[in-house]
């Protein structure tokens, strides 16, 4: 159940007086976003497709010229639009390894078969990263793959955990 969209960075500001835009960045590492022309923008119904034609990591922060943006007022009309791209633009994800826009919306289910509900979203605490499983309940549940999460079927929708319904 693929994302057709998946959001990977906002405008944040705006970076000198040739239209460079500053970027908030949610790939990792950071200036991975720069990878992904073109970007679609959005915000609100309003899209504007854009080829990347230049950034880099300035300090802490992402810096991009995006082609038809020259100016700073230009640039600044883009402060606050969400920066996506399409599923297809992703490098294919590793064996064992899985971009979380595509474990969102899948069903969670026990060893024993019984529904935990769907995950809504994940979460890193540092530690390892979570599931956020809504059903009749809300669950968080550890990514330990072979330990909590016994298996990933994307094409099936579907992951089996090794987890207490009761917890």
């Amino acid at each position: 159940m693929k994302q057709q969209h998946i959001n990977v960075g906002k405008i944040s500001g705006v970076f000198g007086v040739k239209g460079w835009i500053k970027v908030f960045s949610f790939t990792d590492p950071r200036e991975n976003i720069l990878n992904y022309s073109p970007w679609l923008l959005k915000k609100d119904s309003e899209t504007r497709s854009v080829a990347v034609i230049g950034g880099k990591l300035q300090g802490k922060a992402v810096v991009a010229q995006l082609d038809g943006i020259n100016d700073r007022n230009q640039a600044a009309g883009f402060i606050d639009w969400d920066i996506v791209i399409t599923h297809e633009q992703l490098p294919k994800a590793a064996k064992g390894e899985y971009y979380w826009s595509d474990l969102v919306g899948l069903t969670v289910e026990t060893t024993l078969g019984v529904r935990l509900g769907v995950v809504d979203s994940l979460l890193e605490t540092g530690a390892n990263d979570v599931l956020i499983v809504q059903g009749e309940r809300e669950r968080v549940i550890p990514f330990l793959q072979k330990q909590t999460i016994m298996n990933i079927d994307l094409d099936a929708g579907r992951i089996v955990v090794d987890w207490d319904p009761e917890f």
